[in-house]
């Protein structure tokens, strides 16, 4: 869904400054993740389109709006689909996106206060991490295999493959060198790098800039870490 959410800001490529912004936090009581890709306007604005997924649940809800300049006035637009045009909202998410906290209120589709919500852009340290796990998650077309051993934060070994059914497209990943990160862990070989965050009650893991280690149709899904070493597909149910 990243993909598509990237693709929604095509037409706002022509502006230099694109960036994309990992969020933690909670919309109420409610542990969540949010990705926001953002574009910056002739004036000054910034155009989003992204999503947040409700945690342990799996809750999807996708987003698009606008951030002022400078105060960062944030209204977002919420649905069940990625593309929200014409489509009926499920809620909208108002409030300021700046520092690196979006905080605010979530209204209900006739303009009802529902919740608050605040997120950070500060993850947790992963220094005392440590995991030695081999796990699978897959649904009718994609399967997804992890081996990884980190102790105390620092790799041991990492072996992550995948394979989409219709194309039998696979992709392979191992052999990644550790880099210096804030907020997390991160692996990498070349350009791709692979990155450790916690989020609620899970480790999300998530390839990025990795097609060389996949054939042309193959992909690498993020992933859910439970505390027992169990990994599922980050897949939100939209309904």
């Amino acid at each position: 869904m990243r993909r598509l959410a990237l693709l929604l800001l095509a037409p706002l490529a022509a502006w230099a400054q694109t960036e994309t912004r990992e969020l933690v936090g909670q919309i109420g009581s409610r542990p969540a993740l949010l990705v926001l890709h953002a574009s910056r306007t002739a004036e000054g604005a910034w155009q989003m389109a992204g999503e947040y997924v409700v945690l342990p649940t799996l809750q999807r809800r996708f987003l698009e709006g606008e951030s002022s300049p400078e105060i960062g006035v944030t209204t977002l637009r919420e649905g069940i689909t990625p593309i929200l045009f014409g489509r009926p909202p499920t809620g909208e998410l108002r409030g300021t996106l700046r520092a690196g906290t979006f905080k605010g209120m979530r209204f209900a589709p006739g303009g009802q206060e529902r919740e608050r919500f605040e997120f950070s852009e500060e993850f947790p340290s992963m220094e005392t991490y440590s995991a030695n796990l081999r796990c699978d998650a897959a649904d009718a077309h994609y399967a997804s295999n992890l081996q990884m051993a980190v102790d105390a934060g620092k790799l041991q070994s990492f072996d992550w493959r995948s394979k989409v059914a219709a194309s039998g497209h696979a992709c392979n990943i191992a052999n990644l060198q550790q880099q210096p990160f804030k907020g997390g862990l991160r692996f990498s070989a070349g350009r791709c790098n692979v990155t450790l965050r916690e989020v609620g009650d899970y480790v999300r893991i998530a390839a990025q800039n990795c097609l060389e280690q996949c054939g042309s149709q193959a992909y690498l899904e993020p992933l859910l870490i439970d505390r027992r070493g169990n990994c599922r597909l980050l897949r939100g149910e939209s309904r």
